[in-house]
């Protein structure tokens, strides 16, 4: 897991990521405290802030990652980037081959409708992001 910041313009997110990111905002928000920095300490908590309403919008719906108490799912998936999300997972899943000749065209937008209903979708500032 990285520890940087999570941004809205990332094609896709692993949840991991966030809750590195969660705890070391944490960390630096008693830091800052002990410090008396406000105006770190105001920054901290508007970062903090946002990933925790953002897991918090994908508690209970289940998934692969268990954190205090709750499962999440591991990636978020921008919905800019899903339909390019999901042709690499046909092909990874072996329903498309890889070597498929390019004179063979798919509807790669309906295909990813079709999946879409398989997902869940959940707001990251302003973004949609879909997770399943």
């Amino acid at each position: 897991m990285t520890n940087r910041e999570i941004s809205n313009m990332d094609d896709v997110i692993d949840v991991r990521d966030i809750i590195a990111r969660i705890e070391t905002l944490e960390d630096e928000e008693q830091g800052a405290c002990d410090a008396d920095a406000p105006g770190v300490l105001a920054c901290i908590r508007v970062e903090l802030a946002q990933l925790q309403n953002l897991m918090d919008d994908m508690k209970g719906y289940g998934g692969d990652e268990q954190w205090r108490g709750d499962w999440y799912p591991i990636t978020l998936i921008r919905d800019s980037h899903f339909v390019d999300a999901m042709k690499e997972l046909c092909a990874d899943i072996g329903d498309v081959p890889r070597d498929m000749p390019s004179y063979i065209a798919i509807d790669w937008e309906a295909t990813a409708d079709n999946l879409r209903a398989d997902y869940s979708s959940v707001e990251f500032d302003g973004v949609t992001y879909w997770y399943r």
